[in-house]
C-alpha cells in the first residue's frame, strides 16, 4: 500500500525511548507506517503520495498541551473579549482607556468583558505594590455599564461600581467561604474578587449561549493548529465550572465539544477531566455531585476522552491562598480551599474527596500550588491508593508550583505525575519573589528537581493563563529566564532539550492513557505531527520561540500548512 505522505530530508524527532532522531517517515491511512531513512521510505512513494522535502526542518510528534481551557480561551481573546494582557496593556491607564473604547463600539446593555491583566506588568502597581486595581480606575471611563475584568490568571476578577450595584455586592457582603471581597481601608469593596467570590459576579452575568461556546472553542482550534498543538486536556469541564467564566467550564461546553467531533470540526484530540464542584466545596457536596455526573456519552476515545475528576486544594500565590509551609512575605500562609473551619478540617475534607473519585474508579488532577498543599495531595493519593489498590490510576497534581522532595517521592513510588507549566514560569517569575522571596521564586515548578526524582512530568499552558505556545515553554525549560526582565530564575532547576519535548509529547500522552498509540512517531502510532521550520536540536534556545510552525497533521489529515512543497 502506497503513504498517504512521505517526509523526506529533515529532522524527525521520534520521541522514542532513545529519543532517536532520523531522517524520514511515512504516513498510511491515519498511521505512521514507517521510520528510519530515505530508502525506508521511497518503496512507499505512490503516484498519489505527498512527498514532503523538509529540507532540514523538524519533525516532532504533534504537541500536547496537557492543561488547557479551550472554550474559556476562545472567549478571553478578541473579537469575543478586551485584550488586556502584556504587551497590549501595561498601565492602569491602558487597561481604562481600552475600557473606554469598549463602551464606545459595543451595544447598549452588554457588559464589558476584558481577560488577561497582570498586576506584574501595570505600571502603576510595578511602581507601589500596595496600588491594586480599583472599581474607581473602571468608573471613571464607564460609569453606567457594568464592566467584569478577568485577571489572566482566573483566580481574581475586577470589577467597577455598575457591576457591584448589580450583583448586589457591598460593605455588608459576606463573601463565601474560600474567598475574598477586597476592602479598602473604610470597608467598602475595591471591586476586586478573589477565588471563589468571583461567582458572585460569575452567577449574575448572562450565560454563554451554544453559539458563542461554539465559536470560541472554533477560534481556539485555529491557534492551536498553527501551533502544531494536536492534543489538549480540558481541565475541568461540569456543573461546578457552571458559575466560572460565565460557565466556559461549564457542562454545556462539553456537550459543544461532542457537536463539533460530530461534524468533523474537533482538530486536535480532547481529554477531559470532569468537574464536579466549583473551587470551593465540602466532601459531602463533592461525593453528591460526584454520584451524580451520570453517562460520559459514546464518542471515539481517541478522539474525545473523558479522563477524570479535577479538584481545587488551595489557591494561587499571587492571591496568598496557595497553602505554604512557611508564610508569604508580610505573613500568612494560605489555606487549602475547602470546606472546613481548620486547616484539620480542611485536610480531611480534601482526603475524602480524593478517596470518594479514587475509589470511583477516576483518574484524579488535583489544583495544587503551596507546597503544604502538594504534601497533603500526595499523601492523600497514596492513602486512597493503600485502601483502594487499583492498577494504573495515574492521578496527578496540576501545577505543583512548589512541589516539595517528599511530594516527588510520594509521587514516584506510586507512578503518580504533575502537570507543570513553564509559560506561567516565565509570566510571573519576577514579581513572585514580592510574595514569597528570591529563593522559593527561584525554585518554583522545580522540573529538574522532579525529573530526577523519577515523577511522570508533563506541561501545559493553562490557557487562558498564558497563550498556548509550547515553543515558549520549552526556551524557558531550558533557560529558566523570566519574561519582565530576562533574569534567571533558578538555573539549577534547567532540563534538557529532549526532557523538555517530552514533557509536551510522551509524558502528556502517559497523562491521557495514550502513551502506546500517541506521544512518539514510531510505526503504528497515529499520524499526529508538527513540522518547525528549521533545526530545532542545533537552535540557540532563545531563537526557539520564533521558530514558525509550517505545518500541523492529525491523525493524517493536515489541519494547518504554509509549506512550500
Amino acid at each position: 500500500m502506497y503513504a498517504d505522505m512521505v517526509f523526506l530530508d529533515g529532522r524527525v524527532v521520534t520521541v522514542d525511548a532513545e529519543f532517536s532522531v532520523v531522517s524520514a517517515l511515512a504516513v498510511t491511512g491515519g498511521t505512521i507506517s514507517a521510520v528510519g531513512g530515505r530508502e525506508d521510505v521511497e518503496p512507499l512513494i505512490g503516484p498519489d503520495t505527498r512527498v514532503v522535502d523538509l529540507r532540514g526542518a523538524t519533525l516532532l510528534p504533534g504537541i500536547n498541551d496537557s492543561h488547557l481551557h479551550g472554550c474559556a480561551f476562545g472567549m478571553s481573546t478578541p473579537p469575543l473579549s478586551v485584550d488586556l494582557s502584556h504587551p497590549a496593556v501595561s498601565s492602569l491607564a491602558d487597561v481604562a482607556e481600552a475600557v473606554r473604547e469598549a463602551v464606545g463600539t459595543l451595544p447598549d446593555g452588554q457588559w464589558i468583558t476584558g481577560h488577561g491583566w497582570d498586576t506584574g506588568y501595570l505600571a502603576e502597581c510595578v511602581a507601589d505594590p500596595s496600588r491594586q486595581p480599583s472599581r474607581h480606575d473602571l468608573d471613571a471611563v464607564s460609569p453606567d455599564r457594568p464592566v467584569v475584568l478577568y485577571s489572566f490568571s482566573g483566580h481574581a476578577t475586577w470589577v467597577n461600581s455598575k457591576a457591584l450595584e448589580l450583583i448586589g455586592v457591598d460593605r455588608h457582603t459576606v463573601a463565601p467561604p474560600g474567598g475574598a471581597i477586597v476592602a479598602d481601608e473604610a470597608g467598602e469593596p475595591t471591586g476586586l474578587l478573589h477565588e471563589g467570590a468571583q461567582a458572585l459576579i460569575q452567577n449574575a452575568l448572562p450565560p454563554l449561549s451554544r453559539q458563542e461556546r461554539t465559536e470560541a472553542i472554533r477560534s481556539t482550534l485555529a491557534t492551536l493548529a498553527r501551533l502544531g498543538v494536536t492534543s489538549y486536556t480540558e481541565p475541568g469541564l461540569g456543573p461546578g465550572g457552571d458559575g466560572i467564566m460565565r460557565g466556559a467550564l461549564g457542562a454545556e461546553t462539553l456537550d459543544v465539544y461532542r457537536g463539533l467531533l460530530a461534524d468533523g470540526e474537533l482538530t486536535a484530540r480532547l481529554g477531559v477531566l470532569l468537574l464536579p464542584t466549583g473551587m470551593t466545596s465540602t466532601a459531602e457536596e463533592f461525593a453528591r455531585a460526584l454520584a451524580g455526573l451520570g453517562d460520559v456519552g459514546d464518542a471515539d476515545p481517541r478522539r474525545l476522552a473523558i479522563h477524570g475528576i479535577k479538584i481545587f486544594a488551595d489557591g494561587i500565590v499571587p492571591n496568598k491562598t496557595s497553602w505554604m509551609h512557611e508564610p508569604y512575605v508580610g505573613g500568612g500562609c494560605g489555606s487549602l480551599c475547602v470546606g472546613g473551619d481548620t486547616d484539620a478540617e480542611r485536610v480531611a475534607e480534601i482526603e475524602t474527596m480524593i478517596r470518594h473519585a479514587h475509589a470511583a474508579g477516576h483518574q484524579l488532577g488535583v489544583h495544587v500550588t503551596g507546597d503544604r498543599a502538594s504534601d497533603t495531595v500526595a499523601d492523600a493519593f497514596a492513602a486512597a491508593a493503600a485502601e483502594h489498590p487499583r492498577a494504573d490510576a495515574r492521578h496527578y497534581i496540576i501545577h505543583g508550583d512548589f512541589l516539595t522532595a517528599h511530594s516527588m517521592k510520594v509521587l514516584a513510588a506510586h507512578d503518580f505525575g504533575v502537570n507543570m507549566n513553564p509559560t506561567i514560569k516565565w509570566t510571573v517569575a519576577d514579581m513572585e519573589e514580592e510574595f514569597v522571596g528570591a529563593g522559593r521564586a527561584a525554585y518554583a515548578w522545580p522540573y529538574r528537581d522532579a525529573i530526577d526524582a523519577g515523577v511522570r512530568v508533563a506541561s501545559g499552558s493553562d490557557a487562558p493563563v498564558t497563550h498556548p505556545d509550547w515553543r515558549q515553554g520549552v526556551a524557558t525549560m531550558v533557560l529558566r529566564e523570566s519574561k519582565a526582565a530576562g533574569r534567571v530564575s533558578g538555573p539549577e532547576q534547567r532540563i534538557g532539550l529532549a526532557e523538555a519535548i517530552r514533557t509536551y509529547t510522551i509524558a502528556a500522552a502517559w497523562q491521557d492513557f495514550a502513551d502506546d498509540w500517541k506521544g512518539s512517531l514510531e510505526p503504528g502510532k497515529v499520524a499526529d505531527l508538527c513540522v518547525l521550520d528549521g533545526d530545532l536540536l542545533a537552535a540557540d534556545p532563545h531563537d526557539i520561540p520564533e521558530m514558525p510552525v509550517v505545518l500541523t497533521v492529525v491523525d493524517g489529515r493536515v489541519v494547518h500548512d504554509t509549506l512550500q512543497n
